[in-house]
């Protein structure tokens, strides 16, 4: 008798099944993962320094607006990495 998680991982397959991916794809997606995590890095820096800068001289409404393009910034960064790591699946470049 099937648990129900095996049961739900059976109904999983058959709508999604799982994608087997080469060593170079595996490859090309952390390299698209650790690329995205240092341009992330790098923003944070810059702006959090400048949030503090901004802060410290009292303009704390300029500094808001530095920690709401801080979040865009990561948001647009994730899905320009999921897009990519989709077209890297699908056997596309995604470079």
């Amino acid at each position: 008798m099937k648990s129900a998680y095996e049961l739900a991982m059976e109904r999983l397959n058959q709508t999604a099944p799982t994608v087997k991916l080469t060593a170079a794809q595996k490859r090309e997606i952390a390299d698209l993962e650790s690329r995205t995590k240092a341009k992330l890095a790098e923003r944070e820096i810059a702006l959090t320094g400048e949030i503090a800068t901004q802060m410290a001289a009292g303009q704390a409404e300029k500094a808001a607006e530095l920690e709401k393009q801080l979040s865009f910034e990561r948001k647009k960064l994730q899905a320009e990495l999921e897009e990519k790591k989709e077209r890297v699946r699908k056997g596309r470049k995604g470079g």
